[in-house]
């Protein structure tokens, strides 16, 4: 089989695209900004790292999608894009040398050309190291698409930890400093400004390994688990299940105040995209609006609470089942006028009720029930008995009870009557209402029940921060939750655990390149759609779909001609 011209340039055409994306990243003071950091400590920053591992990612597409699948024409699509990606940069320095480029990109600075010259004086070795490092990536990211699978993933796995360990020293060495006997290893692990040495190499090492060992060795202990006994099973999957809430429970207690109010985020997060997954995920309707409940859970909270207004005195507790019910009057409210739209046109209209919720929040005519720009104040505390849920520390429980609850309810809705016509109705609505299925009901139920879950994210939102303010609720809310729900897996429930880890957890621990976040996010989203588009966790119906029909020949009928696939 020979390679196509389409799959020739593909080296070339991605080498492009990369290198645009390298002049992007420069030119915003991405690149300055992360080099502030050190991965390993005097060898590589974290703005190199950003550059490297960009490289990397686009060489590795473009050696992905040659074909034939030999060393001769992957290596030579790796190299090729490496080049070009260097080439594309070093015309950006070439150009900053005739044309004062600060006049635009006022991050164009010349601390910036020297990171990518490697701090050489003279611009041909500058520019020639630059090409050669582009190159050498491109090669590297050939052999590693040639390694086998097991030693691939291992090999990515060890570089993508040092990556992270490197980025959040200043949260990880604190922690393992605190923990006695642990101490000794933060000082062999760090050094100055980021990993020692020989802390990278041992952490590589140990990362690499533990991901080979379970690559070789999972099918086997799946395969042993499957053939246990139903009591043995039974007890390990019990013993799993302590030893997963032990670790839940003091997780606030070992991890300190600041990444406590990093998992008070991310549980609200999980708490919002399980409930947005049952209208998105399972029943398959796209909800922009979805921001618009958690803000109706927040004020109604807030109005029954606080003194501030002078309606009511209820306590936390009392006030929690008025702002569900309301949340799920108001999923009713908007499912009845969408019934009949569908795709686009439905993003349209929910959108439009989250916008018109927050403008009526905003109005001057609702100011004395709602407090307008100036939002309210003095919202109750969670309380039970003497014990409120005050600090960070303590509402994270508040918030893995209402995770629990949530994820109980879902999972036992999913695998229901009614989460399997929800599921149909994904599908194909047609078919699913030639078979006998309500739609009209099937979707009143999927906006109610997520509803009720955003007001219930929505109470413990106004309570944990004691105060509501419409700018907190914009439409940016709900895209935040759909890009968990992306990234995580379409209707998989462990999958808005890992994705709001990803896309909120992280960020908030690099508070300092928080304007980065949305570039972050689209980055996120793309490299999702090109490398595991059914999630980091997928469901397993999603897997099927996606992978069983690509690996699936296609059929021929009978009598009709076969079509050339060369």
């Amino acid at each position: 089989m020979t390679a196509t011209p389409t799959q020739r340039l593909a080296g070339f055409r991605l080498g492009l695209i990369g290198g645009v994306c390298l002049v992007l990243l420069s030119l915003i003071g991405m690149v300055q900004a992360f080099n502030q950091r050190e991965i390993v400590s005097d060898v590589i920053s974290m703005g190199q790292t950003l550059l490297l591992f960009t490289s990397a990612f686009i060489a590795y597409m473009a050696v992905k999608r040659t074909s034939p699948r030999s060393a001769g024409p992957v290596l030579t699509a790796g190299v090729t894009a490496g080049l070009v990606m260097a080439a594309v940069l070093a015309l950006l320095i070439l150009l900053s040398k005739t044309v004062n480029l600060r006049q635009v990109f006022i991050n164009a600075s010349p601390a910036l050309f020297n990171l990518l010259l490697f701090q050489q004086e003279s611009l041909g070795t500058g520019i020639g190291l630059l090409l050669l490092a582009g190159a050498l990536i491109g090669f590297l990211a050939g052999l590693l698409n040639l390694l086998p699978g097991p030693w691939r993933r291992a090999l990515i796995t060890g570089f993508c930890s040092l990556a992270v360990v490197g980025m959040l020293q200043d949260l990880i060495a604190p922690i393992i400093g605190a923990w006695g006997p642990f101490a000794m290893l933060s000082d062999w692990l760090f050094s100055g400004n980021g990993l020692s040495i020989g802390g990278a190499v041992g952490l590589f090492c140990v990362a690499a390994a533990a991901t080979a060992f379970w690559s070789a060795n999972r099918l086997a202990v799946q395969e042993r688990v499957h053939r246990m006994e139903p009591g043995p099973k039974r007890n390990l999957k019990l013993a799993a299940l302590l030893v997963a809430a032990v670790v839940l429970l003091i997780l606030p207690h070992a991890l300190g105040l600041f990444l406590s109010e990093v998992l008070t985020i991310v549980g609200l997060y999980v708490l919002l995209g399980l409930g947005l997954n049952i209208v998105v995920g399972f029943a398959g309707l796209l909800d922009l609006g979805y921001v618009a409940f958690f803000a109706i859970g927040s004020y109604t909270v807030a109005i029954l609470t606080s003194p501030e207004l002078g309606f009511f005195s209820l306590t936390f507790w009392q006030a929690l089942p008025f702002a569900i019910i309301f949340g799920i009057i108001a999923g009713v409210m908007l499912g009845i006028p969408v019934l009949k739209m569908r795709g686009d046109y439905l993003a349209i209209a929910t959108l439009g009720f989250g916008e018109i919720i927050r403008i009526l929040v905003l109005s001057d005519a609702l100011r004395p029930w709602l407090g307008g720009a100036q939002g309210i104040g003095k919202i109750s505390k969670a309380q039970i008995g003497e014990f409120e849920f005050a600090s960070p520390q303590e509402i994270y429980y508040l918030l893995l009870a209402g995770c629990i609850l949530v994820g109980f309810i879902s999972w036992r809705l999913r695998d229901s009557r009614l989460g399997r016509a929800w599921m149909a109705m994904r599908e194909d609505e047609d078919v699913a209402q030639a078979m006998g299925i309500n739609l009209v009901a099937t979707k009143l139920m999927a906006f109610a029940t997520g509803a009720g879950f955003s007001a219930l994210s929505g109470a413990i939102f106004a309570s944990k921060i004691g105060s509501v303010y419409p700018h907190s609720f914009n439409v940016m809310i709900s895209i935040n939750i759909l890009c968990v729900i992306i990234v995580g897996g379409m209707g998989s429930m462990p999958g808005v655990v890992v994705g709001a880890i990803a896309l909120v957890g992280l960020p908030e621990l690099l508070r300092e390149f928080a304007e980065y976040r949305l570039l972050v996010y689209g980055a996120a989203l793309v490299a999702m759609m090109l490398l595991k588009p059914e999630g980091l966790w997928p469901e397993a119906t999603h897997v099927r779909e996606l992978h069983d029909s690509a690996e699936t020949p296609p059929t021929r009928v009978a009598g009709t001609p076969a079509v050339p696939t060369g």
